[in-house]
């Protein structure tokens, strides 16, 4: 093992090379059912990640079931700050991300020593963290949010209690528009995804299709907000398309979601929201792309790469954490 660390941690994945034979499917279920490990995947990542997951959710999803699980191993396909709440809510278990570059621009759009500053110079408000930032950002806060439940969180609090709010500036400013809350301070981060969606090409794509609903994802720019017939978390709008009578839908949120969408409405149509610049049309994030099955499989063979978070920084970013878990009950 030691080998193999020394091998591969620069590149923070184990990049062997795997027998052409190999049915990486079945490995992955043997070693699974050999170590008590589960996967928790991302509906953003890969249609065929997604298949194999045993849990598949959002954020939120994901951080219930990172809380209460039996497995001895938890394998996170996604991104690296998922890694880290699984494990500030699981510590005593091992666990791994299939590649450890698998990073976030929202998350690094939010470097602690800059926040710790922010925050000091604003003792007076309650610090509300996005679930997509890094341990160290979450121990800083007063309760974290996901899309899912941000507008339960922000209207938890007292109306006369000021808040700070991060690090997504268009999540930010859509919540304080929902609430009607002035007295928020909105970091100013950004998910690349997120931004790069194009309102021209949005509109261009509904007069095409007229019939179409246009749903978007709150991390949106406000213009692609104030046009969406829905905006909610992942969850939220892939529920929509399955309850929503329409036939047709322009999806303003990372390309992945669509998978589960056809696969819940086989008969429905989805269209994904074009970014400013692409070749394929669609929004994808390449940090999520990073995940593959052949790192899933040597992350399971060889238990690595692990995700640790220093004690104290837990004992920290458990209490945020656990107080929206609470509220979401």
């Amino acid at each position: 093992m030691n080998d193999i660390n020394n091998r591969f941690v620069d590149k923070g994945f184990i990049d062997l090379p795997v027998a052409s034979d190999i049915d990486l499917v079945k490995e992955i279920a043997r070693l699974k059912k050999e170590k008590n490990a589960i996967i928790l995947a991302h509906y953003y990542q890969e249609n065929e990640v997604q298949d194999i997951a045993d849990f598949l959710g959002d954020s939120l999803a994901l951080s219930q079931v990172a809380q209460k699980n039996d497995a001895d191993i938890i394998v996170f396909a996604g991104v690296h700050f998922m890694a880290e709440s699984a494990k500030i809510l699981s510590p005593h278990k091992k666990v791994l991300i299939p590649d450890l570059n698998a990073g976030c621009s929202l998350a690094n759009s939010c470097p602690p020593d800059a926040f710790k500053e922010f925050v000091e110079a604003h003792p007076d408000h309650v610090v509300v963290t996005y679930v997509n930032t890094s341990a160290a950002i979450k121990a800083l806060s007063d309760i974290t949010c996901t899309s899912t439940n941000a507008v339960d969180v922000i209207n938890s609090i007292p109306a006369d209690k000021p808040i700070i709010f991060a690090p997504d500036r268009n999540l930010g400013n859509y919540l304080q528009r929902v609430s009607g809350r002035s007295n928020m301070l909105i970091w100013d981060g950004a998910c690349h995804v997120h931004e790069e969606f194009s309102l021209e090409g949005i509109l261009a794509l509904k007069k095409e299709n007229p019939d179409a609903l246009v749903i978007a994802h709150p991390e949106c720019k406000k213009p692609v907000l104030l046009i969406s017939d829905f905006v909610g978390s992942t969850a939220a709008l892939l529920k929509f398309t399955t309850t929503n009578e329409s036939q047709k839908f322009i999806v303003a949120t990372e390309f992945g979601i669509l998978h589960q969408m056809q696969k819940e409405s086989p008969n429905k149509t989805f269209i994904p929201a074009p970014p400013k610049d692409s070749t394929c049309g669609c929004n994808e994030c390449s940090f999520m792309r990073l995940i593959t099955l052949k790192k899933i499989y040597n992350t399971l063979l060889y238990e690595w790469p692990e995700v640790n978070v220093d004690a104290d920084i837990i004992a920290k970013a458990v209490k945020p954490i656990q107080r929206m878990l609470d509220l979401s009950k």
